[in-house]
């Protein structure tokens, strides 16, 4: 999927599915439940083992389909792996301008995180495609609300304390995308099998999008 299309997934689904500490043996299953349910992005991070064999991997299998991108991308020698390894797009947990511009060489969309006015208007000036609020389960929907007065002009992704009650209140508080976690990729269900469980999962967030 070229960057084009795989930002216009984003833009339409809102959703990116923060893949963290899954066995590369469920990698598939995973990633076609996720995309059964309406999920068409998600970032596998990489302090998961196997990682970047998981990005090939998936984009091999799964590349026309989903926008398959590096999350906890920590400096540029990550960088430089994720790319080589396939990934579309790269998610970081802070704000690291020299890793921004990296990408931005690259041409590789980049999501940094950000918690600061002050960092995320570094972050945009930086190259940003969005800046990933991290961390956001803390600081909740209110804080988004807030950020929307004067860096509206910024896209932003939501990250932690999602979930298909509030989801609709993060779009409409001004969000770009939301970034969700463990609510999603719930590794106890994963280990047993429960793939049914993730599709639903994914299928009850994107159907509360909309919901008013």
């Amino acid at each position: 999927m070229d960057r084009e299309q795989g930002l216009q997934w984003i833009e339409k689904t809102r959703i990116i599915a923060i893949v963290r500490g899954v066995e590369e043996r469920h990698i598939i299953d995973l990633s076609q439940a996720l995309l059964d349910g309406g999920i068409r992005a998600m970032e596998i991070t990489l302090n998961t083992p196997g990682a970047l064999a998981m990005i090939t991997k998936l984009q091999a299998q799964f590349g026309d389909q989903m926008y398959i991108g590096a999350g906890t991308v920590l400096d540029i020698e990550d960088a430089k792996q994720a790319i080589a390894a396939g990934a579309s797009y790269l998610v970081t947990p802070n704000t690291d301008e020299d890793v921004i511009r990296y990408a931005v060489e690259q041409g590789i969309p980049i999501f940094p995180g950000a918690m600061t006015p002050t960092e995320i208007v570094k972050a945009w000036k930086a190259g940003a495609t969005a800046v990933k609020i991290f961390p956001g389960a803390s600081l909740g929907l209110g804080y988004i609300k807030e950020l929307q007065g004067p860096l509206n002009h910024i896209p932003m992704v939501a990250v932690g304390g999602v979930n298909e009650a509030n989801i609709a209140q993060f779009i409409q508080a001004g969000c770009y995308g939301l970034g969700i976690g463990g609510s999603l990729i719930n590794l106890q269900e994963i280990a047993a099998g429960n793939f049914t469980w993730i599709r639903d999962k994914a299928a009850a967030l994107t159907a509360n999008l909309l919901v008013k």
